[in-house]
């Protein structure tokens, strides 16, 4: 079975949601949308105190290329227009609305008949790529690189295939899961349209073998859509990675930064996104809501969430029974990727994928211990790095040494301080180095 080559590591899964079907959350009382829910530029209010505004109204519009635009997704009126702290623990300017009904843009299709590639022929290129840049439409297996920038390649690039991310490598997230299960066709619909955007006949959808329900399930339902392939994946983390998921689907090698996935001939979007792509061509729906997952060990009802962006995360947990007792800390996104959050008061946003709820001893860290020189971490890394040496160039901040090094390589899945013996910090020290040599690249650049 097909699977990437380099690196890897096998955490126990804990899917403890899987069976949970998608139930729909209620509306919060007052939703706060942050500016910053993509990478790139900020989007710029174009709402202020006072204004009424319906599910679907555009609250900030793309603040650059590299951007995209925010939808109320709540109706109601807008109290102010200030700052509030998001999952990385920065004040950011963000938008209050205070919820009133639930009245939605007419213009948004809410039924569920399911609409065709063939049932519009008037769809071309330009048209989708446009559709999906006004709807607001990011990357939402965590990433959130605004969609219309990856489906515009640069002059001579050229894409071959498109790669449907539907791993779901991270231990306890389910919600990708869930989505193939009750939405094949929509997603299969949405695919079309990247490939059409794109230009494209073939098609892959990546799925690990631990969801032989959606492997089924989404084989089958493929046989009605020309050129679109499921490939079966063996389970390894980070296969969710685009470049390790390139690997394992059409074996090619996506080189170091600045190369991208388009140097090879792929483009890559996560399942969560081909859905929402498919609501936003084919329904006018701008991206308002997504699925979470809310799970943990002693969780009550672990669940996948169908909520409003600008939903708070304490909302959301307390539909699934509310705080454990014996909470040690709560992790915004998977237990490998995401980060510890400050407090429950945060707003869900584009990027929100999962909430996970550990317990005293799970989020317990054991003391560091020397470098037993065992190179387990090297042998892990997916990126073919030396985390043991970027970590302590970063603890040292020798960043000449850490570019060298090519730590800005470095995917952040965490498969090195997995798996350390000694239990050393060596993500978190890299983070640091990366993120200062990227710093240090672009003031460079900018001379």
């Amino acid at each position: 079975m097909k699977t990437f080559k380099i690196g890897g590591v096998h955490p126990a899964e804990n899917k403890l949601s899987a069976s949970s079907p998608i139930r729909e959350a209620a509306l919060p009382k007052q939703a706060i949308f942050s500016m910053f829910q993509h990478i790139g530029a900020p989007a710029k209010p174009v709402v202020q105190k006072g204004d009424e505004v319906k599910v679907g109204t555009l609250l900030a519009e793309a603040g650059g290329f590299v951007s995209a635009p925010i939808h109320s997704s709540v109706s109601g009126k807008v109290t102010k227009v200030d700052v509030a702290l998001d999952a990385s623990g920065t004040r950011r300017t963000a938008i209050y609305v205070d919820v009133v009904g639930d009245e939605w843009e007419e213009s948004i299709d809410r039924s569920s008949t399911l609409i065709e590639l063939s049932d519009r022929p008037d769809l071309d290129s330009k048209t989708i790529v446009e559709k999906i840049k006004n709807a607001g439409i990011v990357g939402m297996g965590g990433a959130t690189f605004p969609c219309h920038v990856k489906l515009s390649p640069p002059p001579g690039s050229k894409a071959e295939c498109v790669i449907i991310n539907a791993v779901e490598c991270e231990p306890y997230l389910t919600a990708d899961h869930r989505l193939m299960l009750e939405h094949p066709e929509e997603i299969l619909v949405g695919l079309q349209l990247i490939m059409k955007a794109v230009d494209v006949k073939k098609g892959y959808i990546g799925i690990e073998n631990n969801k032989p329900d959606a492997i089924a399930l989404m084989t089958e339902k493929a046989k009605g859509y020309e050129g679109i392939e499921v490939v079966p994946l063996k389970v390894k983390y980070p296969q969710g990675g685009e470049k390790q998921l390139i690997d394992a689907v059409i074996g090619r090698q996506v080189p170091a930064p600045p190369a991208i996935p388009i140097n090879v001939g792929a483009v890559v979007q996560n399942v969560g996104t081909a859905f929402a792509i498919y609501q936003a061509v084919m329904k006018n729906k701008p991206l308002i809501d997504r699925i979470i997952t809310v799970t943990g060990k002693s969780v009550k009802q672990p669940s996948n969430l169908l909520a409003r962006l600008g939903t708070p995360f304490q909302q959301l947990i307390d539909e699934c029974g509310g705080l454990p007792e014996d909470t040690g800390k709560i992790i915004g996104g998977g237990p490998m990727m995401g980060k510890a959050l400050l407090n429950l008061d945060i707003p869900m946003t584009k990027g929100s994928s999962g909430l996970l709820i550990m317990n005293d001893m799970e989020a317990r860290r054991v003391e560091p211990q020397p470098c037993i020189r065992c190179a387990k971490c090297v042998s892990a890394c997916p990126m073919g790095l030396e985390p043991y040496l970027l970590s302590k160039m970063s603890a040292k901040e020798d960043w000449e040494g850490a570019e060298k090094n090519d730590v800005v390589s470095c995917i952040e899945c965490g498969s090195c301080q997995f798996t350390c013996p000694s239990n050393r910090p060596l993500l978190d020290m890299i983070r640091v180095g990366k993120s200062t040599v990227m710093g240090i690249i672009r003031s460079r650049a900018a001379k």
